[in-house]
């Protein structure tokens, strides 16, 4: 992927921007933002795409602008997709085609084409768009943190998000503001936990305002149900996840046995405490490759947060994120 960036590889985002006058660069482009997909247009010779947008580089989130210069059509087969990619008309209009019927978009209504579906989008040659692309992993990871367990069924949204009234469209005052911001005050943004927060804000936000699967779960939590010594284990796993972590010294910590500390922490968590810790280790890994840039060694990095079976950390890495861990540093490389 050939970005033309504006900032160096030390900060948590940069710029990147794309001019394509043919339908195979432009189809390509856009294939390592969301993923595989067929770009067609009437009048190829017509094609002048651009994209400007900020990429976070904690999750990979793309925040930007889009437009095609004439009409094209993207056919996205089903389960081929790696991102959600949440979009909104500044000027011209789009529509969704599915097996539910078809879905017009303009300024005051976005689209959300998500993984999973056969699908169908067809964009005005003057439509120009705000677009928000949030990875698989990242979407799942945020749902996760929320949910406070893990999930076996992807997220599936409303297809339709509204750009004119209510929590959606305070999403969309965020997005537009972030992109103002991150093109006037670039130094403010490249501080790097204020970068990471700023996007599992974003992602979060989305989850919370678009109406989904999980919707009703969410709305039901409340952090009150869960016991204090459950929050003071996950703050000490947390402080203490590079080292050896025992579950009886973890009970010990907060005042319970070690049986009551693993059934309850899955019964609220969803995880034991030996595989939540595992999980906020190769967190841990994954967010020091993408730091480290393209002299972080993998196996040093993996074994300085307790990866000592490196067959088996890969293996693991990848079952969570959807890569492998040399894949993260080549894309911290690009970035």
């Amino acid at each position: 992927m050939n970005l033309q960036t504006h900032a160096g590889t030390d900060v948590e985002f940069q710029d990147i921007h794309a001019v394509r006058h043919d339908l195979q660069s432009a189809q390509a482009w856009m294939a390592n933002i969301c993923g595989p997909h067929e770009l067609k247009a009437s009048y190829p010779q017509r094609v002048h795409f651009q994209h400007a947008a900020n990429v976070l580089k904690s999750m990979s989130t793309v925040l930007g602008y889009i437009e095609y210069g004439t009409d094209v059509t993207i056919d996205i087969d089903a389960s081929v997709l790696n991102s959600y990619s949440i979009s909104l008309p500044i000027s011209g209009e789009q529509e969704l085609r599915k097996s539910s019927g078809l879905l017009m978009s303009d300024s005051d209504n976005g689209l959300i084409v998500s993984p999973y579906d056969q699908q169908e989008l067809s964009i005005t040659g003057n439509c120009r768009k705000i677009q928000v692309a949030i990875k698989c992993a990242a979407m799942r990871q945020v749902l996760e943190e929320l949910l406070q367990r893990p999930t076996q069924q992807p997220i599936v949204f409303e297809t339709r998000i509204g750009a004119s009234e209510g929590a959606p469209a305070a999403w969309w005052r965020l997005v537009k503001y972030l992109l103002m911001e991150m093109d006037q005050a670039r130094n403010f943004f490249a501080h790097i936990s204020m970068a990471r927060d700023i996007e599992k804000a974003l992602i979060k936000g989305f989850i919370l305002s678009q109406p989904n699967n999980y919707s009703n779960e969410l709305a039901g939590l409340s952090q009150g149900r869960c016991p204090e010594y459950l929050l003071k284990a996950k703050q000490f796993i947390h402080e203490h996840a590079s080292d050896e972590v025992d579950l009886d010294e973890l009970g010990r910590a907060v005042g319970v046995s070690r049986f009551k500390l693993h059934d309850d922490f899955k019964k609220y968590f969803g995880l034991t405490p030996t595989l939540y810790l595992k999980r906020f280790r190769l967190e841990a890994v994954r967010q020091a490759l993408l730091e480290g840039g393209p002299n972080e060694n993998i196996t040093a990095v993996a074994m300085r947060w307790g990866f000592n079976h490196l067959g088996r950390f890969s293996s693991d890495y990848k079952k969570l994120f959807l890569e492998v861990p040399s894949k993260t540093v080549e894309r911290s490389r690009k970035h």
